[in-house]
């Protein structure tokens, strides 16, 4: 008996052994865990992102010359060779123009004559297609409301409640 009281004693007075509660559950609330961060309601697509750039007189809209002048500038940026890009040149030009390699569009769907290379005008076709796509009032020209994407809050679940609603 003597031996367990005084391991306790010597459990207790060593400061690592006895902390059993969490700094917010001492009294300090000012460094418990923040809470997470919200799902977001405003997503843009990568492509979204590359044609607000092409806004060059930064009058937050994107004309269609000004569509036009920043998709050819993308293009040339990239050194085409003979007029067209590998797809592997085109994967750069996705990484630098779109942020990664792999987002949309992809060179497959590009490559429309499946030459296994991509020319400004196959380019600009598909654009056009994204163009027509994000003008939603079919005005000629885009603004960031059109760009961007508004998804509703999501209400969160409590993991292992079956899906149940997490009551507030």
């Amino acid at each position: 008996m003597r031996l367990f009281l005084t391991i306790m004693a010597l459990t207790a007075a060593n400061p690592v052994l006895a902390q059993t509660r969490t700094p917010a559950a001492a009294g300090n609330p000012a460094s418990a865990a923040p809470a997470p961060q919200p799902a977001a309601t405003v997503i843009v697509e990568p492509v979204a992102m590359m044609i607000a750039a092409f806004d060059s007189d930064g009058d937050a809209r994107v004309t269609r010359a000004e569509f036009d002048a920043g998709l050819r500038h993308s293009f040339e940026s990239a050194n085409p060779r003979d007029g067209t890009l590998g797809y592997i040149a085109f994967s750069d030009w996705s990484e630098r123009w779109l942020g990664d390699r792999n987002t949309l569009p992809s060179p497959f769907e590009t490559d429309r004559d499946g030459d296994n290379r991509i020319s400004f005008g196959e380019l600009a076709d598909r654009f056009s297609l994204l163009f027509a796509r994000f003008d939603t009032d079919k005005d000629g020209v885009l603004t960031r409301r059109e760009l961007v994407t508004i998804r509703p809050q999501m209400p969160a679940f409590e993991a292992g409640q079956g899906g149940k609603r997490r009551k507030r």
